[in-house]
């Protein structure tokens, strides 16, 4: 019998996870896609799902908006359980979730129905976006394999937002619950998968987990939207509530600050933000997202309902955001090395002004 022969079979879960990095990249991309492409993708099915479910003002920008507002206070939530519980069990669970949700949200027969599950759509999108971070840098060992997939990474996460227009201009064609179903034959190929190639990373049952910082964060963060939303529209309640709800939400997130400051291990590291170039960073982050995802709304209300496009012509006029965005990202990862972090950011933020500039 020959030494061939002889071997064992080795399992693909048995092997060693950089062996097979690339693959576990693309499939923590498709992951990451669905998560951002969530985020925008009622952008372009506002109309049609106005004239089916006939939400009010308010109702209809908690259907937009809920998601996002879930999903940013629970990522650091889940990042640190993912750390102390195992991130591919993470994914697996933010996986079942967010196909459930998006069931749920595909045949909702009303605003509050829909509302409902979207904010678990941001559940299961908290659950599994830190951990595609995390193992990223766990399977790509070298420097520069690691430079270019967090490039990538980055790309992927940008072109989420901005071609979510364009999947919800053509679905919305066929139904605008098809936005959210088909989510759900995509999570059923990609939950084997991630079964089968994910690693297992460290459990560390022995790290704190603190529960009152996770409940301060989110309902901060949620008491902060609602009444700011409440204030414009006082649908549900008089301004004076809708201004003490907000700075209910302020003082709720002062008191997260001030608890993460006296934690040993807290969520937040909040030392990282007197670092200048942390903070920078940051900033240009949010007002990257802030530009991109304002333009894209309303350019997708603008088109429709006041050029009159259909979805899908509506959607290809707005291509060139999407390219732009793929572009964007896959050409940071290279300039970087070159130019540096400060003439690339600040560049980047130049064309973003630039191209926001009203013609005279």
């Amino acid at each position: 019998m020959t030494v061939t022969q002889a071997a064992p079979l080795v399992r693909v879960a048995d092997r060693d996870p950089r062996d097979r990095r690339w693959s576990i990249l693309v499939l923590l991309c498709l992951s990451l896609l669905l998560i951002t492409v969530d985020a925008t993708v009622l952008h372009i099915a506002v109309p049609a799902l106005t004239a089916a479910l006939e939400p009010s003002a308010v109702q209809l920008l908690w259907i937009i908006d809920i998601y996002s507002l879930v999903v940013a206070p629970l990522l650091i939530m889940f990042g640190t359980l993912g750390d102390k519980y195992g991130r591919k069990r993470l994914v697996l669970c933010g996986f079942v979730l967010f196909g459930v949700a998006s069931a749920g949200a595909a045949f909702a027969p009303t605003p509050l129905t829909l509302i409902l599950a979207r904010a678990l759509l941001g559940v299961g999108g908290a659950m599994i976006m830190p951990a595609t971070l995390s193992l990223i840098r766990q399977v790509f060992t070298d420097r520069r394999e690691r430079a270019i997939a967090l490039g990538v990474w980055s790309a992927v996460a940008a072109a989420g937002a901005a071609v979510g227009p364009l999947i919800g201009g053509v679905l919305v064609g066929l139904w605008w619950g098809a936005v959210f179903l088909i989510n759900v034959p995509i999570l059923l190929v990609l939950l084997p998968a991630a079964v089968r190639l994910l690693p297992e990373s460290r459990e560390r049952p022995d790290r704190p987990w603190d529960v009152a910082s996770a409940i301060l964060s989110v309902l901060g963060i949620l008491a902060l939207a609602f009444g700011l939303k409440e204030a414009g529209s006082g649908s549900l309640m008089p301004l004076w509530a809708s201004v003490l709800v907000f700075f209910s939400g302020v003082g709720l997130l002062v008191a997260f600050v001030r608890r993460q400051t006296r934690l040993r291990e807290p969520f937040l590291e909040v030392g990282l933000f007197r670092r200048r170039s942390f903070t920078t960073g940051v900033t240009g982050v949010l007002l990257g997202v802030f530009a991109l995802v304002g333009l894209q709304l309303m350019l997708a209300q603008y088109l429709q309902l006041v050029l009159g496009d259909s979805p899908v012509r509506a959607a290809l006029r707005m291509l060139p955001l999407v390219a732009s965005a793929i572009a964007g990202g896959l050409a940071a990862a290279h300039i970087l090395p070159r130019i540096g972090m400060r003439a690339t950011m600040s560049g980047g933020l130049g064309l973003v002004a630039f191209s926001l500039t009203p013609p005279r």
